[in-house]
């Protein structure tokens, strides 16, 4: 049997100011998802594998709120990412926390 094709890439850029919901800012597959991954790591922004939050939130159109369905992993997500920030090393090979290192994810590639 051969093996499937990976499938392109897919990554959603959220943004949360203060206390609002976290909106999507950007999302894309392909090029485009590793043109946001690219920035997110340029500017020292975490990322977070989690292929079937980033499934459901990149379904969502630009600017929209994230859905109540989602709220619970993206809580949790958010809860560790600030915890994280202090601690987690500048330096990470990939720049991707790994699975095993943290909750339910944010986006994925």
């Amino acid at each position: 049997m051969a093996d499937r094709p990976k499938p392109p890439p897919t990554a959603v850029a959220l943004r949360r100011d203060g206390s609002e919901t976290p909106r999507v800012v950007a999302s894309g597959r392909g090029a485009v998802a590793e043109e946001i991954l690219a920035i997110a790591f340029e500017h020292g922004v975490r990322v977070r594998e989690d292929a079937d939050l980033v499934q459901l939130l990149a379904t969502l159109e630009l600017d929209s709120p994230i859905p109540a369905e989602a709220f619970a992993a993206l809580a949790e997500i958010l809860t560790y990412l600030q915890r994280a920030q202090a601690s987690w090393p500048e330096a990470h090979p990939s720049g991707m926390m790994p699975a095993s290192e943290s909750p339910a994810g944010a986006a994925s590639k």
